[in-house]
């Protein structure tokens, strides 16, 4: 019989494979489809259904992308991946609280494109939400600001945006990535992971510039943007929306990578802290 702990192993995996598949084709529509990255989020999942079998995939990635935002919530509220309660620590676990509920809204938008009928799901789904196909995230975010201290509430997950990036961009110049990551690994994961990271942590900045001015200085709801939009608010800025582009398909690659390589922490009794690699 399979224990929860190993259940939540393989949930995990199918996360991190789900992962994969949203930034490979996050990467190559940026690259290669101006159409598409326009779009936005809706761009990506709208890719993903016109594949082969892209209804099944975007189920996978509806229960993928969830089990993912909720082992990244397992951080904040348990520490599982034994970060500490420092400063430090709360800043890394801080910016996997950002990385859990950008995680939960796309498993929203996969299940949305997923139960959508019909070729043309992807355009019903994004119509009403703007170019940039991000309405769900500005709805949301227009809803928090209606209530009292909602301002405060973006304000703060724009932070927590901020301190993702930060720590996306250190895990890529240090590679401290790789401790968490089982030996059998290929060799070239380093190089992969330390470029997939910077990208990411570019992307993270967007995200949360976009939060923090819709909470803290007033800016519109309508401006928040999800990773589609984020990615797709470069495609003026040249070399780098290139190579943030190509960063962003290298860290697909590299998710895939960790699909198969990355220790995941027991989740059975004392052993929140897991044995990382040295």
């Amino acid at each position: 019989m399979v224990d929860k702990s190993e259940k939540f192993s393989w949930l995990v995996r199918v996360g991190y494979f789900s992962r994969a598949i949203l930034y490979t084709v996050l990467g190559l529509i940026a690259l290669t489809s101006a159409g598409r990255i326009s779009q936005g989020t809706n761009g990506i999942f709208g890719a993903i259904e016109d594949f082969p079998g892209g209804t099944a995939l975007l189920w996978i990635m509806v229960v993928g992308l969830t089990a993912y935002g909720l082992f990244r919530l397992c951080s904040p509220l348990f520490d599982i991946e034994n970060n500490g309660s420092d400063a430090k620590g709360w800043g890394k676990r801080i910016g996997h609280l950002g990385s859990a509920i950008g995680h939960f809204a796309l498993a929203i938008s996969a299940f949305e494109f997923a139960s959508s009928e019909g070729s043309g799901a992807g355009q019903s789904a994004g119509s009403g939400s703007g170019s940039g196909g991000g309405g769900g995230a500005q709805e949301a975010a227009s809803g928090v600001l209606s209530l009292e201290f909602g301002g405060i509430v973006l304000g703060v997950l724009g932070l927590a945006f901020f301190a993702a990036a930060f720590s996306q961009a250190k895990k890529g110049i240090t590679g401290s990535f790789m401790h968490r990551i089982a030996g059998g690994a290929p060799s070239y994961t380093r190089i992969l992971g330390g470029i997939g990271f910077v990208a990411r942590a570019v992307v993270f900045v967007v995200i949360g510039w976009s939060l923090f001015k819709a909470g803290f200085l007033n800016a519109s709801s309508s401006q928040v943007k999800t990773l589609g939009d984020a990615v797709a608010s470069l495609a003026g800025e040249g070399a780098i929306f290139t190579l943030v582009a190509l960063g962003l398909l290298i860290f697909g690659i590299f998710s895939f990578i960790l699909a198969r390589y990355r220790i995941i922490p027991d989740m059975g009794s004392g052993g929140k802290v897991p044995s990382f690699r040295a």
